[in-house]
Order: structure tokens, then sequence, then C-alpha cells
């Protein structure tokens, strides 16, 4: 069997992968930017050109939505990032329990999104939630954590992180033991400090994970829907709206031209912020 026949053989194998990915991803993706043209409903459709992406632009939650969009991607992911490698420092240590403790941290990341959203709005109750219960027993008066317009938007993104933390501190854990012990063993030596040990060896050699969390976060804090409308349903007012929730909120209205070219509008958005983050982080990392 010559060479060319050897590669059109393999490339066969590669068929039902590549069939999955075009009905699953592909089409419907073609099929969106399509009907975000129309004004449809599940029987039929009308053209109507740009008219949808008009009328999405004059919304005026939109501004709004956009803007608690950007900061929630920013603050989840810094915190997932900042939080993330400090677990993950201290969970490569010599600590005892420490696989106990990977469990209980990465434990969160398995529950459904919707049920960790039910269990903290009863939680942040302002009058009968056990966060405020528990501050009232130290003589604190807690806050409306969901009902306060300017807390609402980052409560709901510390409940986000508390989920999320303990996938990006696998992935942090990941990197950390994979660093050679050379690097260790070269800085004790020198009599270098945990302090030193932190800084020069683990945050540059951990560089790759932290990529890895930054774009894995920063995409799903833009995406983000489930758990905001689970907990404040965009409120109060328009105060926790995101895009994706903005987008659902046409669709209920059984505007469904309008929520597809929304949705059209959040893929553009992931795209352009995602993609050049992406090249900029391999060509850093290209670097090391």
């Amino acid at each position: 069997m010559n060479k060319t026949v050897k590669q059109t053989y393999s490339y066969w194998f590669l068929l039902p992968a590549a069939l999955v990915y075009l009905v699953i991803f592909i089409l419907p993706t073609i099929l969106s930017f399509f009907f975000s043209l129309t004004r449809w409903n599940l029987t039929e459709w009308e053209f109507i050109g740009l008219e949808n992406f008009v009328t999405f632009f004059q919304e005026q939650s939109l501004s709004i939505g956009l803007k608690n969009t950007l900061i929630y991607a920013v603050v989840t992911c810094a915190l997932k990032v900042m939080i993330g490698l400090l677990l993950g420092v201290v969970l490569t240590s010599k600590i005892r329990s420490k696989n106990y403790l990977r469990s209980v941290i990465f434990f969160p990341t398995l529950i459904s999104t919707i049920a960790v959203g039910i269990a903290f709005s009863a939680m942040m109750h302002p009058t009968e939630g056990m966060i405020n219960s528990g501050l009232a027993m130290l003589g604190i008066e807690g806050p409306d954590w969901l009902g306060n317009v300017k807390l609402a938007l980052l409560s709901v993104a510390f409940v986000d992180v508390w989920k999320g933390l303990g996938f990006a501190t696998v992935i942090y854990i990941a990197g950390i033991l994979s660093i050679p012990e050379e690097y260790y063993e070269a800085l004790q030596m020198d009599g270098g400090s945990g302090w030193h040990k932190f800084w020069n060896i683990i945050v540059p050699l951990s560089r790759p994970a932290t990529h890895s969390v930054i774009i894995l976060s920063f995409i799903g804090g833009l995406r983000s829907f489930d758990l905001i409308w689970t907990m404040t349903k965009g409120g109060p007012g328009f105060t926790t709206d995101l895009i994706a929730s903005i987008i659902y909120k046409q669709y209920q209205g059984g505007f469904y031209g309008l929520a597809t070219a929304g949705n059209v509008i959040l893929f553009i958005l992931v795209t352009m912020l995602a993609f050049p983050l992406y090249s900029y982080m391999n060509r850093k990392e290209a670097e090391l």
C-alpha cells in the first residue's frame, strides 16, 4: 500500500467526527446567521435584512447588558485566576489531607448550576437567609445581596467563582506538578525563600495553566446565563442583565428573529474578545 493510499485510508476515519461537527455546529451556525436576517416563527419566515440587528442595538437594556457582561467576565476570570493559583500552591505543598481538600474544593464544580443558584438565592435572602443570619449573630446588619443594585451583579459573580474555582484549581495543580524538581533544588541551594519559589518559579512556569484558566473563565463569563437567570432574572431592573439574559427575554416575548440576531451578536463579541486574547497568550507562551 503506497503512501497516498494510506493517507486516503486514514482520512476516512475522520468522516464520522466531521459529520457530527457539521450537523451539530456548522449547520446550526449557518442557519442562525440566516434566520437573524428574518422575522420567523415555528412555521414561517420573512426576510427583513438587518432590521433585527438595528432593533437589537436600539434596545434600552443592551448597553447595560454589554457593560454587565464585560464586568462579570473580568471579575469572575480574575478571581478564578488569583484564588485558583493560591489554592494550587497550597494543595501541592506538603500539608496533610491535601487529597481530601482537593476533593472538597472540586466538589462545587459537580453540582448543577441551577441547584447552586437556588441554594444561594435562599442563603442570600435579606431577612431569612443563612448569610445575613450569621452576620446578625456577630452584630452586623447584612445587605440585600440580590436586591441592592450595587451588589447584585457582584454577588452572583462571587457565586460563579465559588462554583468554578475547583476546575481552575485542578488546572493549576496539574501545571505546578509538571514543574521539574531541579528548579526547586537550584533555588534551595541558592538560599531562596518560599516567596522566591512562588514568584520566580511557580508563577512563570505555570503560565500555560494560567492561560488556560483565563481563556476558559473569560469565555464562560461572556456566555453566562443560567446562574444569573436562576438568582436574579436580570433584576433588580436591568442591573444584572447580561447579553445572554437579554436574548432569552426576547425569545420569551416571541421575537425569535430578534433573539437570533442577539445570539449572532454574542457570537461575534466572544470571537472578537477571545481570539485576540488567545493569540496574544500563545505568542507569550512561545517566548518561554
